[in-house]
């Protein structure tokens, strides 16, 4: 009997043992090399500008992660190769800035802060986030995660144009796309049919798309197809608006406007788009390209009400990784 109960422990203990031992691993993340050719500033942005000016550029902050699969993939295809590098390169003084870093930045000639610092003032939620400086060293216009060459050849066209002075980014797309033929909205059996939102106070995503979106079709076939992504989005009201129309909405608040407003009061630059609600409230927005953990992570931050916790996004997140991770679960970040 002492046998049975002495063997009985150490199995306990060995099962205990590799039942602790066993941690998820992250999978997915990039080691990259920001680019030679990138500005050597000593971070004054104002003589950056200044400087950048004389060349007759536009200087480009670029705000990125170590490690991050996004960051790697929009400096591979923009910044070291493809057909925008010879036009950035042209137009715009490069500076990197790191998400995490510790050199100090002065953006403004009374203010100097770390890099940390001033991603968290400036809200830096997703990387690569890239904010555009104008001759007054003010900040012009912004993206906000990774976009594919083309839809980022429209970001950098606006902002040498000085469009933002005059049009939303969205109008600008619009006014100048020459080609008849554009993308063709894709049906999808989650998406609901929804223009009174007044006083309603569960968790909604409304997605934005037009026809001249590039990134919608990937959109539907590579992510919200997904069970995984399904099941977070079922949370939702789930609702899709053609970001060019005019259509009558009464908003949360009760106010009429459209998609098109909507688009600019919220500054929404990407397509597709997407505005997150939670008690008739605006919580966050996807902005940019993301795969399916960050997505899904971000819709969990939503429809959780993780928001009261960990009012910045970055916190939370750091938060679910852990919990996965501790979990034995693997997080594959390029998914």
């Amino acid at each position: 009997m002492k046998f049975i109960q002495k063997l009985t422990i150490i199995l306990a203990v060995f099962i205990s043992f590799n039942v602790v031992a066993k941690e998820g691993k992250i999978i997915g993340g990039a080691d990259y090399e920001i680019p030679a050719w990138f500005t050597d500033s000593f971070l004054d942005i104002s003589d950056d500008v200044e400087d950048a000016s004389d060349e007759n550029k536009n200087v480009l902050l670029y705000f990125h992660l170590d490690g991050c699969p996004y960051c790697d993939t929009m400096l591979a295809q923009n910044f070291k190769s493809g057909d925008n590098l010879e036009f950035i390169q042209k137009h715009f003084s490069v500076i990197a800035v790191n998400l995490k870093g510790d050199r100090e930045i002065t953006l403004y000639e009374d203010e100097t802060l770390l890099e940390k610092e001033l991603s968290k003032k400036l809200n830096v939620q997703y990387t690569p986030a890239i904010i555009f400086i104008g001759e007054d060293g003010k900040q012009v216009f912004r993206t906000n995660g990774y976009r594919t060459p083309k839809a980022f050849r429209h970001v950098l066209e606006y902002v040498v144009s000085q469009s933002y002075e005059n049009t939303t980014l969205s109008d600008y797309v619009e006014s100048n796309q020459k080609s008849a033929k554009g993308y063709t909205f894709i049906d999808y059996p989650g998406l609901e049919k929804a223009s009174y939102l007044q006083d309603y106070k569960q968790p909604v995503a409304i997605l934005f798309e037009d026809k001249d979106c590039i990134d919608c079709k990937n959109f539907h076939e590579k992510l919200i197809n997904r069970n995984d992504v399904k099941a977070e989005l079922s949370k939702y009201l789930f609702i899709r608006f053609d970001a060019y129309s005019d259509q009558k909405i009464i908003d949360f608040d009760g106010n009429m406007t459209s998609p098109r407003k909507m688009v600019k009061d919220f500054d929404l630059n990407y397509r597709p788009g997407i505005l997150l609600f939670n008690e008739g409230k605006n919580i966050t927005k996807v902005d940019g390209q993301l795969y399916s953990f960050h997505f899904n992570t971000v819709l969990r931050y939503v429809s959780g009400k993780h928001y009261d916790a960990y009012p910045r996004f970055g916190d939370y997140l750091k938060v679910r990784q852990l919990e996965l991770l501790e979990q034995g679960i693997d997080i594959n970040i390029v998914d």
